[in-house]
């Protein structure tokens, strides 16, 4: 039977959203995914906020900063969905930058999963 904990981003300060304060890689760190390498999942969920008066895009380096996901994010539209539970373990790192500093803020949550 699997078992799930809903844990905050490690990247996060109580919980609180993380502010994209870096314009290049390797960007601000989201999260650590969990340092197991079977049976054990960080299911990872991201929403951004731009508070920006203009468009801003930014690059999500999920697990290494080999070909960053590359999203724009409309200027203050509310938060715009970014990762849908995707999974990563192995202590795996999920950072995130862009064009614009501080400007950005990130949200989310880890759901752990034990098989």
């Amino acid at each position: 039977m699997s078992t799930a904990i809903k844990l905050p981003l490690s990247g996060s300060v109580d919980g609180k959203g993380i502010k994209i304060t870096t314009i290049a890689s390797p960007g601000t760190l989201i999260h650590t995914a969990t340092s197991a390498t079977s049976g054990i999942y960080d299911e990872i969920w991201l929403w951004a906020y731009n508070d920006d008066v203009y468009n801003i895009t930014i690059f999500i380096e999920w697990g290494d900063s080999d070909l960053a996901r590359k999203i724009t994010i409309p200027l203050q539209t509310g938060v715009i969905p970014l990762i849908p539970g995707f999974i990563l373990q192995n202590s795996q790192v999920v950072r995130i930058y862009a064009n614009t500093a501080n400007k950005i803020k990130i949200d989310g949550f880890v759901n752990r999963i034990t098989n």
